[in-house]
């Protein structure tokens, strides 16, 4: 190898905001992170639950509105006849 065109490779420490640190090698110096893999929830298994049901209902009840209007507007056009 060349001389002089490496990067220095030094002994470092990988800081979670959990409070785990891991030592390991890197050519940057104290490298700090927000997750790690002792605080993801992919590798505890411990996933939170998101309810989407109230995410779905609020949806529909906020565009119902519209999708009533669309329809008197159809009919509107139509002349109010039924079919």
């Amino acid at each position: 190898m060349k001389e002089g065109i490496h990067p220095d490779y030094k002994e470092t420490t990988i800081a979670c905001v959990c409070g785990n640190v891991i030592k390991t090698r890197s050519t940057r110096k104290d490298i700090k992170v927000e997750i790690c893999s002792k605080c993801h929830p992919f590798m505890t298994g411990k996933q939170k639950i998101i309810d989407t049901a109230g995410r779905v209902d609020r949806f529909k009840k906020k565009y119902a509105a519209q999708e009533a209007a669309k329809d008197a507007a159809k009919e509107a056009a139509r002349g109010g006849k039924a079919e």
